[in-house]
């Protein structure tokens, strides 16, 4: 099977270095990212996070000034899941939050669908967070 990707993103009306400095604190994940656990720990240069599937291993790209949000999943599995995500810019003012998520070998359509779904309603949360907060 060819690699299936979507990319979700949404507009955001806060600065997009005030996005990134919450968006890449993956202490903050808890309140916005569903998917990424309940609770985070970390792991020398990882985060171990607890979610409904149990316990995974994350790795965020360091802090950098182009405000990239990259991170590596490992799932109990040992499959490795990478999350290209970033926090641009917007003509205008604003931020424009991309996040690209890939369909995993063995996910079924509907799965597939799911962690869409998923990933939508998390960067919505993130949205309302950031900008109640400006």
């Amino acid at each position: 099977m060819s690699a299936q990707a979507i990319t979700l993103d949404i507009s955001i009306a806060r600065d997009p270095d005030a996005v990134y400095a919450f968006a890449s604190n993956v202490e903050n994940f808890p309140q916005w990212a569903s998917g990424l656990g309940e609770s985070v720990r970390r792991a020398g240069e990882d985060w171990i996070v607890e979610t409904k599937a149990g316990l995974l291993k994350l790795r965020m790209t360091p802090p950098n000034p182009f405000r990239i949000l990259d991170h590596t999943v490992y799932l109990p599995s040992g499959a490795e899941v990478t999350v290209p995500f970033r926090v641009l810019a917007a003509p205008g003012g604003g931020s424009e939050v991309i996040l690209t998520l890939f369909r995993q070998p063995d996910l079924s359509e509907e799965d597939f669908a799911r962690d869409r779904e998923m990933v939508r309603r998390d960067l919505l949360a993130l949205k309302q967070i950031m900008e109640r907060a400006g």
